[in-house]
C-alpha cells in the first residue's frame, strides 16, 4: 500500500485500470481485480457491474470526477480494515476501532464476520459480536419449537397476548387446589426446558431474543426473571379459621409479548356509554300534591358540564345571585 497525494491510498498491485472510491471523504484508489478473489461479497459480486461496462446498473454511480461514492455509515478507517480481507483473507482490527462498527459494515457488505476472518487485540468486543450471533441462531431454533405453540395455543383460546414462563426441566409445580397461588399464574404458558433457562440467563441473550421478536412483528414484548410459585411450603391458619398457604417461589425467565392489532381501540372508553351524572325522576312543580314539598328533602345540587363551569358563574353562588337579583327588581 502506497499514500498518494490528496490523502489518497494506492491498494493492489500495477494494473492498466484503476477506480477510486470514496468512504468518508478519503479516496481509495483500488484494483478492481482486488474483489473477484471474494465473489460471495457484496463488492466481489458486483465488481463488473460497478467497474465494468454494466455500470448503468449498479447500486452506485461515479460522480463528476469519475468517483465512486460509497454508502454513508462506514468510516474510513473501517473501510481499510474491509480492503485488508480482500487483499489477504482476514481483518486486523487495530486498536481504536471499533469492533460492533465493524461488524455492521460486515453485514451491509455481505462479508462473513467469524474468528476466522476477524482478528482483534479487543477478544471481549470480538466475543461479544460472536455470542450475539450464536444467541441469534440458537433462540431462532427456541422460538419455532418452543414460542410460537404456546403462543398459537392463547390465539386459539382468543387470546392476542401471551405471558409465558420458562421452567428447569426438574422443577416440580404442585398447587394446592384450593388455596391456589393469588396472582393469577394460571394463566400463564408454561415451558419445561432447561436450555431456554440457561439461554435467558444473560442479559444480553435477552436483548438479542427481543430483538428477533420485534423483527418478526410481535409488540410489546418483555423478557425478564420473576418469582414463580412452585410448591406449597406451609399453611397458616389466621383468625376466625381462614387459612394461609404459602408457596415456595424460583427466580425464572418470562416472556410477555402480543399480537394485538387494535390496541389503543381496545383500551379507548366510549364516553356515550357512560352513565349520565344527572338526576334522575325530578318531580314536575305542581304534582305529587304540592309542587315543592314532593321532594321530602333538600334540593338536590345541580349538575354542571365542565365547559359550564369554565364559562359560567361558581354554581354554589346561583341562589345568592337569584336573591340579589330578586331585590334588585
Amino acid at each position: 500500500m502506497s499514500v498518494l497525494k490528496e490523502g489518497r491510498m494506492d491498494l493492489g498491485t500495477v494494473h492498466r485500470e484503476r477506480v477510486t472510491l470514496v468512504v468518508d471523504g478519503s479516496h481509495f484508489v483500488v484494483d478492481p481485480a482486488t474483489f473477484t478473489a471474494h465473489p460471495n461479497t457484496m463488492l466481489g459480486s458486483c465488481h463488473c457491474r460497478m467497474f465494468g461496462p454494466a455500470r448503468q446498473h449498479n447500486f452506485t454511480r461515479p460522480n463528476g470526477k469519475g468517483e465512486y461514492e460509497l454508502t454513508e455509515g462506514i468510516s474510513a478507517s473501517i473501510f481499510q480494515v474491509i480492503l485488508n480481507f480482500y487483499q489477504t483473507g482476514v481483518m486486523r482490527c487495530p486498536d481504536g476501532v471499533s469492533v460492533s462498527e465493524l461488524r455492521e459494515a460486515c453485514d451491509y457488505l455481505c462479508i462473513n464476520f467469524n474468528a476466522s476472518t476477524v482478528k482483534c487485540r479487543d477478544l471481549s468486543a470480538l466475543l461479544h459480536e460472536l455470542s450475539n450471533d450464536g444467541a441469534r441462531r440458537k433462540f431462532e431454533g427456541f422460538l419455532e419449537e418452543l414460542v410460537v405453540p404456546a403462543m398459537v395455543s392463547c390465539a386459539q383460546g382468543g387470546e392476542r397476548e401471551c405471558h409465558i414462563v420458562v421452567l428447569a426441566d426438574d422443577d416440580i409445580v404442585d398447587w394446592d387446589e384450593e388455596h391456589p397461588p393469588p396472582m393469577g399464574e394460571e394463566y400463564s404458558q408454561i415451558l419445561y426446558s432447561s436450555k431456554l433457562y440457561r439461554f435467558f440467563k444473560y442479559i444480553e441473550n435477552r436483548d438479542v431474543a427481543k430483538t428477533l421478536l420485534k423483527e418478526r412483528g410481535l409488540k410489546n414484548i418483555r423478557i425478564g426473571i420473576e418469582g414463580y410459585p412452585t410448591y406449597k411450603e406451609k399453611v397458616k391458619r389466621r383468625p376466625g379459621g381462614r387459612s394461609e398457604v404459602i408457596y415456595n417461589y424460583v427466580q425464572r425467565p418470562f416472556i410477555q409479548l402480543s399480537w394485538e392489532k387494535e390496541e389503543g381501540k381496545s383500551r379507548h372508553v366510549d364516553f356515550q356509554c357512560v352513565r349520565s351524572k344527572s338526576v334522575p325522576n325530578l318531580a314536575v312543580p305542581g304534582e305529587g300534591g304540592g309542587g315543592g314539598a314532593a321532594w321530602g328533602g333538600t334540593m338536590p345540587t345541580p349538575q354542571v358540564d365542565e365547559l359550564d363551569r369554565l364559562n359560567g358563574p361558581d354554581p354554589s353562588q346561583l341562589p345568592q345571585l337569584s336573591q340579589t337579583a330578586a331585590n334588585e327588581s
